[in-house]
């Protein structure tokens, strides 16, 4: 479904957890990072794509987020052509976003990237709000910027007041009053397992000796 100027409909996601960090998810089988997205079937609302996609990608239900706010007009980027298959050359231009900024209501273990049997990504982390574009591929870069820019303002606040750490004896890691652990903030892959960090030397761990 393209409108008259070759722009597919589509909805990114920039989906937040207790802490203000953002869902930051590695594609599958690439080098490549991005927020979940996708596009708007026929019939479909941009909200009702954005909670089909946020199923699919990464395994949340509608209970399970809040929606904070929208971008108030399309954001596009276009796709280069060596990225545009043949026979949608010369008709087919990019895509064109809604972006939708939630907040996490449930916890990390809620997230399950095999929730569908095509998965769009292999790992995933909480990092900070403003994400490192260069690991996004470069002709999305532009829009990810937009919506990160136009959203920041609907960020909620952060009581650092009453923060506190509990012991959770179904995981064994420090959780807040959040419900989010401090293995958190670290890589996971598909299935919620924590990675290990990059740049650790062969036998090395972050315990301490």
């Amino acid at each position: 479904m393209l409108d008259r100027e070759g722009f597919r409909p589509n909805v990114g996601i920039i989906l937040l957890n207790a802490r203000n960090q953002v869902f930051w998810g590695k594609r599958l089988r690439t080098h490549s990072w991005q927020f979940p997205q996708g596009g708007i079937k026929f019939g479909e609302s941009p909200e009702q794509a954005m909670l089909r996609e946020l199923h699919e990608e990464v395994g949340l239900h509608p209970e399970h987020v809040r929606i904070l706010a929208r971008t108030r007009d399309w954001l596009r980027y276009e796709v280069p052509e060596h990225f545009i298959r043949k026979d949608a050359r010369g008709h087919y231009r990019g895509q064109k976003q809604i972006w939708f900024l939630l907040r996490l209501m449930g916890r990390d273990s809620d997230l399950d990237l095999r929730a569908t049997d095509h998965p769009e990504f292999d790992a995933w982390r909480w990092n900070d709000y403003w994400v490192p574009l260069e690991l996004v591929i470069e002709f999305k870069r532009e829009v990810y910027q937009l919506a990160l820019n136009e959203l920041a303002r609907f960020l909620p606040k952060v009581n650092q007041q009453n923060r506190y750490l509990r012991g959770n004896p179904r995981t064994g890691h420090a959780e807040d009053e959040y419900g989010q652990t401090q293995a958190s903030a670290g890589l996971q892959d598909e299935y919620g397992e924590p990675l290990p960090p990059k740049g650790l030397p062969d036998g090395a761990s972050q315990k301490p000796e």
